[in-house]
């Protein structure tokens, strides 16, 4: 059916009722303000009761530490300073809804437009970088210290919260009062070659171990993996965290998950996906990391009750990229391998250790679900296709098709400096044949974080709800794609107002529900010129994604990446 009723939808819309209005009150700041809504948080001097066993640096050596490699960095980070692209530089970078904010305890927040769908008791979060410091040169947006924003709602009432992730790395520079551990993108993207020698020089002095206590910021992503709320990054290991019954943010820990005894799957590693994928029927957990030594690529599974198998190491895949998510179906898995490589022998010739290589032809690999080996794996190239993340992907013709929706960089040479066009595609592969016989844009509008009913993940679905980006990831707008459409897909939109930006849309189901768009896409939307944040309810079916509620949050959320609705049932309290 090639009808489209898009055509008559209204393409801006208010993010909020005239109730939404009023006199933003700009809440007290410890911060030295640069320029709006710029803030810089000053290094504090440690003193001796912050020394913790969670700091080893202050522990081992404070000395040397004090008196040559923070000094030297200082001195590295200040001549760097001249030099900075602006997609490095942190003053560019935090800025607007880029600027940190401190933490917040549980807080009452008024419901301005309601009642809130009893369907949403639970709680919605919201993972995202928020540097405790100011940052040392250079710096990537992807690189700050993680921090959740979390609105519990219970009975018609909310409770908002901001916590840090209390990461190795956060406590170890919470308790020297300053930042110490590199920023890791910015060091593989950058060509600064003197910071990257001062942070090997800082391990080998055995100032911090990477390996033992990794040195991930837990920034990017939430999910409930065997029961356990985890936030992850791709750097490191996920950190187990809680919401308390009064709607506060507790750290468990850096969580090592256990192999199933005599089945293999104990296997110690180093770094987890921050996009792992549940089957909802089995409960069930796939995932992978990647590596810049052979196995590039690790496929493994977990039980549903977070048990580790054996893992499947991906030897076919010859060089390392940025493999940053991936999709399964009921029976499969798919890989992309982006034109976006990781080799630390590139700075020999010049060049940061990740960047696009325009010789490469990106591709798309196969594997069943339940390998135990790569020998069924195949590859298939996709001239132009590099995906970034994945919505869904599900089999057709009794699993002689799979279809994979995608969002795939269009302008892989400003991938990582200005990230501004970028399409979602349906990708349409024969598995007979073993190649890709089709690709399809479902919008002619720049869209990412796509969002679907979780009860078709890795089934077909209908329904699309992906946000209107502009530069990543700032979100100014909604859409809701129906990709049964063969043109444009889009059936129903919404843009927020100008100034005003959200976080990754969640689709939650209404009660009762029996069709696949019957229920709730929730977000929050932030302010710029108002400092002012809410979250909003709105109409999943409705062509314009009404609003039916909203509620006025305590102070401003930052920009953030990922997001997740977790049912009070499923909250570990």
């Amino acid at each position: 059916m090639k009808t489209l009723i898009s055509s008559a939808l209204p393409n801006s819309i208010p993010f909020s009722d005239a109730s939404f209005t009023g006199t933003a009150k700009r809440r007290r700041q410890t911060f030295t303000t640069t320029s709006p809504l710029t803030v810089i948080r000053q290094p504090r001097k440690p003193t001796p009761t912050q020394t913790t066993a969670s700091s080893n640096i202050q522990r081992q050596n404070p000395s040397l530490h004090e008196k040559i490699f923070k000094p030297l960095h200082d001195l590295i980070s200040n001549f760097a300073n001249n030099n900075l692209p602006p997609h490095l530089d942190p003053n560019h970078i935090l800025s607007g809804n880029f600027s940190p904010a401190d933490e917040l305890p549980p807080t009452a927040c008024e419901v301005e437009k309601g009642p809130l769908p009893p369907c949403l008791d639970g709680a919605y979060i919201q993972n995202g970088p928020n540097p405790q410091f100011t940052p040392l040169p250079p710096y990537y947006y992807t690189d700050g210290d993680g921090m959740l924003h979390s609105i519990k709602i219970s009975g018609g009432g909310a409770t908002f919260c901001s916590r840090y992730v209390k990461t190795f790395k956060y406590k170890t520079e919470r308790d020297l009062g300053y930042p110490v551990l590199p920023n890791p993108v910015a060091f593989f993207i950058s060509n600064l070659r003197a910071s990257m020698l001062l942070a090997a020089a800082r391990v080998m002095s055995f100032q911090f171990n990477p390996f033992a206590d990794g040195i991930g910021t837990a920034n990017t992503s939430v999910a409930l993996i065997g029961g356990r709320l985890l936030a992850l990054v791709e750097t490191d290991l996920p950190y187990e965290i809680r919401i308390t019954p009064d709607g506060d943010i507790t750290t468990v820990g850096r969580h090592h998950f256990v192999g199933r005894s005599g089945e293999g799957g104990g296997e110690r590693f180093l770094t987890m996906t921050a996009h792992p994928k549940t089957d909802p029927d089995t409960g069930e957990t796939f995932a992978f990391r990647y590596f810049v030594t052979p196995p590039f690529l690790t496929f493994f599974r977990l039980d549903s009750d977070g048990t580790k198998h054996a893992d499947v190491g991906i030897f076919s895949m010859k060089a390392a990229s940025l493999v940053h998510d991936f999709a399964i179906t009921k029976n499969f898995t798919v890989f992309p391998d982006p034109q976006i490589v990781i080799d630390p022998l590139r700075i020999m010739r010049g060049k940061p250790i990740m960047g696009a290589d325009f010789e490469k032809t990106p591709r798309l690999a196969v594997i069943p679900r339940y390998a135990v080996d790569e020998r069924e794996m195949y590859w298939m190239e996709a001239p132009g296709l590099n995906i970034v993340h994945t919505v869904n992907a599900w089999e057709e013709d009794g699993g002689a098709k799979i279809v994979v929706v995608a969002s795939n960089v269009l302008c892989v040479d400003h991938a990582l400096d200005d990230l501004d066009q970028i399409n979602l595609e349906k990708i349409v592969i024969d598995a007979a044949a073993k190649k890709i016989v089709g690709r399809y844009r479902v919008s002619g509008r720049n869209l990412d974080f796509g969002a679907i009913n979780s009860l078709y993940s890795g089934k077909k679905n209908r329904y699309v709800y992906a946000a209107v980006v502009e530069g990543m990831p700032k979100m100014v707008g909604l859409v809701k794609l129906d990709l049964s459409l063969s043109e444009d897909c889009t059936v129903a939109s919404r843009m927020y107002e100008p100034g005003c930006y959200g976080s990754e849309p969640v689709f939650v189901a209404r009660e009762g529900a029996e069709e696949e768009d019957d229920g709730y896409l929730v977000a929050y939307v932030s302010n710029e010129k108002t400092e002012e944040s809410h979250f909003v309810v709105m109409d999943a079916k409705s062509p314009t994604l009404e609003t039916v509620a909203a509620v006025k949050l305590p102070r401003r959320v930052p920009q953030g990446f990922h997001s997740i609705f977790v049912k009070q049932s499923e909250l570990k309290m």
